[in-house]
């Protein structure tokens, strides 16, 4: 009898709401992925078309990275399944990208070695630490989000600490852009050395911030009590098939890429838009993404005072993804001569993105519920959809960019069809649309003593 206590005592502290400090610690440990994510997505193809590589050869060195983090995802999803220790994997992996990130955006290695800077050769080289960086980025990202469900049975808490996430991922993009616009700022990039110089800078500094963060999450966050008493107590392991018999994993599924498709292929395209479609400053490559992300992280602090249930996650989801349909259809009208604009629309657009975001996400804690030796599984395929479908969009996208009429015979006063906008604007509504419509037919549960009516902290 002692021991059904005990474990009614640990049932109802599972779903006791989380400290807010628990929450901080856990929050910061995505920093050093989103941080170069965000120079990733946004500064990648603009690199390494200034360097001299063609749109299609660029599209490749970031296809070789997507695919490399699709698998990565699976493995590393069943790995934790099967052992645990999402600490040991979340350090791991963040070593790994601290050490591969520089070399993403710094000179071709493989050219040096061999006195060559043929484009095939450069292909290459950057093609390799793009895949290495990706699988660090990978295993970081699997460890961290499936940690949420091991951390506590609160579906409440499970959507603060996706939002406190959330929330840092702004902070970190935000690094990102203040770094860039610094730099763009107080440097030249007349040759390709500078261009380089450029955007090794902006990776250094980068790795810098996000490894911090890192220290402080490991410093605060104790390995999650839950997966232990799981693997303590020799409960089954969940296998995919289980996962692949309920309609609600395929819903979450597509909603989840649909909405990393909107955010990433946007950011993306993000630095061509305000430069070649809009003529704006070279610093607006900073400056624009920076307002998305300062509403953004606005929105996710406000998205942490609401206790949740399914009805409210679809219903928030819903709102940022019409909010996504009106900018992407304003994008992709928008003339030159009215390019001020685009300032309206990054406050909406970053509004749009944190309600997205930050449901989607939590919409997985929802389909695991109390199935914790599957969670990782869940996260791990989820984010494999996710790479692997950025990856082949990113890449179909960026091999028309060259073939796009030139913009100067494009008049200021009416807008002319590109790629750019295509990616920015149309793309992202499209799947919005979609994602909304597939939300309208999920039917969200919480787990068991329905805690998502509780105090969102403790």
């Amino acid at each position: 009898m002692a021991g059904d206590g005990d474990v009614a005592r640990d049932d109802e502290t599972s779903f006791k709401p989380l400290g807010r400090c628990s929450v901080v610690y856990y929050g910061v440990g995505h920093m050093l992925n989103d941080i170069t994510s965000a120079c990733w997505f946004t500064y990648l193809l603009v690199f390494l078309t200034d360097i001299g590589l063609s749109p299609s050869d660029a599209a490749i060195v970031m296809l070789s990275g997507q695919m490399a983090d699709g698998f990565t995802t699976i493995v590393a999803g069943e790995l934790i399944d099967r052992f645990g220790h999402f600490k040991i994997w979340h350090g791991a992996g963040s070593a790994l990208v601290a050490v591969s990130f520089s070399s993403v955006f710094g000179g071709c290695l493989p050219c040096k070695i061999f006195g060559s800077n043929s484009s095939t050769l450069q292909t290459i080289g950057y093609s390799v630490f793009a895949a290495i960086f990706n699988v660090g980025w990978a295993a970081t990202q699997v460890s961290h989000m499936s940690m949420v469900n091991c951390i506590t049975l609160n579906s409440t808490s499970r959507v603060v600490l996706t939002s406190c996430r959330n929330a840092f991922t702004m902070v970190a993009n935000l690094s990102l852009y203040a770094v860039a616009f610094v730099v763009f700022k107080i440097s030249s990039s007349v040759t390709v050395i500078d261009v380089e110089n450029q955007y090794r800078w902006i990776a250094y500094l980068s790795i810098f911030i996000g490894c911090c963060f890192v220290c402080v999450f490991h410093l605060g966050t104790r390995e999650p009590r839950l997966k232990k008493e799981a693997h303590a107590k020799s409960y089954a392991r969940i296998s995919w098939a289980y996962w692949f018999k309920k309609i609600l994993y395929h819903q979450v599924a597509l909603v989840y890429v649909l909405t990393r498709l909107v955010t990433n292929v946007s950011q993306t395209f993000l630095a061509f838009y305000v430069i070649n479609d809009l003529q704006m400053a070279q610093s607006s490559k900073a400056l624009v993404p920076a307002i998305i992300y300062i509403c953004s992280f606005i929105v996710s602090i406000f998205l942490q005072e609401i206790g949740w249930t399914g009805r409210r996650l679809k219903a928030f989801y819903s709102v940022g993804g019409l909010l996504w349909i009106i900018c992407g259809l304003g994008i992709f009208f928008l003339p030159r001569s009215m390019n001020s604009i685009v300032y309206a629309l990054s406050v909406v657009i970053g509004a749009a993105n944190s309600l997205m975001m930050v449901t989607a996400v939590s919409m997985q804690s929802f389909l695991v519920g109390r199935d914790l030796n599957g969670c990782a599984f869940v996260y791990g395929s989820l984010s494999f959809l996710d790479k692997i479908s950025c990856g082949l969009a990113l890449c179909a996208l960026e091999s028309y960019q060259s073939s796009t009429p030139g913009l100067q015979y494009c008049s200021p006063l009416y807008f002319c069809f590109t790629v750019t906008r295509f990616g920015l604007g149309l793309v992202p509504a499209i799947c919005a649309l979609v994602g909304v419509l597939v939300t309208f037919s999920m039917k969200l549960h919480a787990p068991a003593l329905n805690p998502s009516l509780e105090p969102l902290l403790a």
